[in-house]
């Protein structure tokens, strides 16, 4: 809107009147510009929480299947150290240094099976990834020479 006050050149850069501005020709409208920093601010915050809710969801579905995962690693690592102490059982004298594969389901563990030391005690290693989860337990086993009973001696997991 264009407006003058009549009669005088200093009434139309007067700042301090309602309807004048700095530049006399142009009157300030201040409801659009209430209206559009209210638009941009609540629209920010609704940004901002979709954001933070899209993280926290990725974040617990994530946590979710690595879970999942650790579990099957742990079963199939499980089932690498019973075929070792299975094969140990029908065979005193087996050993794979190099390792050996055993597929579980659509997982596998690498399982390796040390020669028996003089105090015959074995270890077996076993190792299975599923996903970005790696589990790996050791067990050692004792051997009877007399009579080829394997004994337990500790199962943990590294």
């Amino acid at each position: 809107m264009i407006f003058f006050k009549k009669n005088s050149i200093i009434n139309m850069l007067d700042v301090a009147g309602k309807d004048s501005c700095f530049f006399p020709i142009f009157k300030k409208d201040k409801k659009g510009q209430v209206f559009l920093s209210m638009a941009l601010l609540i629209g920010g915050i609704i940004v901002a929480v979709g954001i933070f809710f899209s993280f926290f969801v990725s974040s617990f579905i994530d946590s979710g299947y690595g879970l999942q995962s650790s579990y099957i690693a742990e079963a199939a690592a499980t089932s690498g150290v019973e075929d070792a102490l299975l094969q140990l059982e029908r065979n005193g004298s087996f050993s794979n240094t190099s390792g050996y594969v055993i597929n579980v389901g659509r997982y596998s563990a690498t399982v390796t099976v040390s020669t028996p030391t003089p105090a015959g005690i074995i270890t077996i290693y076993s190792v299975s990834t599923v996903l970005s989860r790696t589990k790996r337990i050791s067990v050692k086993v004792s051997e009877n020479p007399i009579n080829n009973q394997i004994m337990v001696v500790s199962w943990q997991e590294i």
